[in-house]
């Protein structure tokens, strides 16, 4: 491919998806020199759907729509080649598989004590804590319970190990956000694994025109869903079959507190939307997220002095060519100011 391709001298790669099933291609690409730029998927699907062969996907079709896009589209982003945020995701993925397999050693854990202790363990147990009802606990007698404590003696040195490599990847994370100057942690509630999966997954968080196109990514954009004369919005989901991007760890609403938010749904939603004071604090916490991002890569990017100069980085047209309800701002909290009544004219 490299050697067809260079027989062009002024040439640009574009591929699908860089960002997934296109990552490795275009990763090589650029390792070698060349200049790859971002399609997003469903903007060559609306190319191939407008094109004359009826929209059918093909190979040839595909690639040849990959290509009307690049060429055509422009703002498209520049891929750039791997850099801390790669690093950032692979460690904060295997934090997560520690965690799964420490919560799966406790819950094991906690079957064989409910067989060998009346009345078992309290539900958030630790190491130290499973120890000491082993060790305090009558002698087992015959082959079943000698097994059981067998086992839980297993398990309980597993769960230590686990625990220093949860500590050490905690410690290794720490020091890699710090090198990349993040004040994510800075926030309520985001701690080494949520900063890190939120670098990780983000990325260059200049390809967002805004905040309301990265909560249209981060899936905590409100979709307008109203029906005749009642007013709703929802937040997108599976069942809407709205993609909430690649950010799988986003934090939640009972996670991030910031001071200034407030419970308040959007306005067409107050009063009759249960859950829209949680999407409008979601909504929220996305635009808390944005701007510290924002501010971060301003501090970076700045010149001698303090004085901005020009980014290197390029803008990007993100994977939602054109805006929506859901690319819309919502209503921000409430500002909480006194009313005012002028005084009664005789």
């Amino acid at each position: 491919m490299l050697v067809g391709g260079r027989r062009f001298p002024d040439r640009e790669w574009a591929v699908e998806g860089c960002q997934g099933i296109g990552r490795h291609i275009a990763q090589r690409l650029v390792a070698d020199g060349e200049t790859v730029v971002d399609v997003p998927a469903k903007l060559s699907a609306r190319v191939r759907a407008l094109d004359t062969g009826q929209g059918r996907k093909t190979d040839p079709v595909d690639a040849h729509s990959v290509a009307v896009a690049g060429l055509r589209s422009p703002g498209l982003r520049k891929v750039m080649g791997d850099d801390a945020t790669v690093a950032l995701r692979l460690l904060v993925d295997r934090r997560d598989e520690l965690g799964r397999a420490r919560t799966e050693t406790v819950s094991r854990l906690h079957h064989l004590l409910l067989e060998l202790i009346p009345g078992g363990a309290k539900k958030y147990l630790i190491r130290g804590q499973a120890s000491y009802l082993l060790r305090t606990m009558p002698e087992p007698v015959g082959i079943v319970t000698q097994t059981r404590h067998q086992l839980a003696n297993g398990l309980i040195e597993e769960l230590a190990t686990i625990d220093m490599r949860l500590k050490a990847a905690d410690k290794q994370l720490v020091g890699l956000i710090k090198a990349t100057g993040s004040s994510l942690r800075q926030l309520n509630g985001i701690g080494p694994s949520g900063a890190a999966r939120l670098l990780g997954d983000i990325g260059d968080i200049h390809r967002f025109r805004s905040p309301a196109h990265f909560a249209s990514w981060n899936g905590t954009a409100p979709l307008e869903a109203s029906s005749g004369d009642h007013k709703r919005h929802r937040l997108p989901g599976p069942a809407t079959g709205a993609s909430t991007g690649s950010c799988t760890s986003w934090p939640s609403s009972s996670s991030v507190t910031t001071p200034p938010a407030r419970l308040l749904p959007p306005a067409g939603c107050r009063g009759q939307e249960p859950d829209g004071g949680h999407a409008a604090l979601k909504r929220h916490l996305s635009d808390v997220v944005y701007r510290a991002m924002i501010n971060d890569t301003r501090m970076t990017e700045a010149g001698p002095g303090g004085h901005m100069g020009a980014t290197l980085r390029s803008s990007a047209a993100g994977p939602i060519p054109t805006a929506s309800s859901s690319d819309k701002s919502q209503p921000g909290p409430a500002a909480g100011k006194r009313r005012t009544f002028a005084a009664a004219t005789p």
